[in-house]
Parts: structure tokens; C-alpha cells; sequence
């Protein structure tokens, strides 16, 4: 259970961290600087995308975790076409 809910936790900080990254260098590809001095739209833009960045690679973090759970609980059930044999 801790080991579970440590890769959980890692997936999840990965994901985050990760996504926000993308975001960074996305605003910095349009020319948003997060940490322009003020509050200018480059500056916001650049934030937004931040955030948007590592929400969204937390989401996916979470999908996966969710698939790799279902491949588990696929492995621990048996087969249907054994229990009808």
C-alpha cells in the first residue's frame, strides 16, 4: 500500500512538473517571459501556460496510473474462456 501510493505520488509530481516545463518552454517559444517584471500580457501569458501545462500533464500522469491499474487487475483475474472449460 505505501509502495502504491509512493509511485503514485512520484507519477503525479512527474506529470505535473513535467507538463509545466512544456508549458515554460511553449510561452518562451512565443515570446511570453513568466518572469518579465509586472504583470504585462506577456508575463500572464506566460503563467497561464504554466499552469495549463502542469494540469494537464497531471491529468495525464492520473489517466495512466489508471490504465496501468487496470492492466494489474486484468493480470490478477482469471480468464473467462478458463472458467468455462
Amino acid at each position: 500500500m505505501a509502495r502504491s501510493l509512493l509511485l503514485e505520488g512520484i507519477s503525479d509530481a512527474v506529470g505535473f512538473v513535467g507538463g509545466a516545463l512544456l508549458g515554460f518552454w511553449a510561452g518562451r517559444l512565443l515570446g511570453w517571459d513568466v518572469f518579465a517584471s509586472g504583470y504585462g500580457t506577456d508575463s500572464i501569458g506566460g503563467i497561464v501556460l504554466v499552469g495549463l501545462g502542469g494540469g494537464l500533464g497531471l491529468q495525464l500522469a492520473r489517466k495512466w496510473q489508471a490504465q496501468q491499474g487496470e492492466r494489474s487487475d486484468d493480470k490478477d483475474q482469471p480468464s473467462s474462456k478458463k472458467d468455462n472449460e
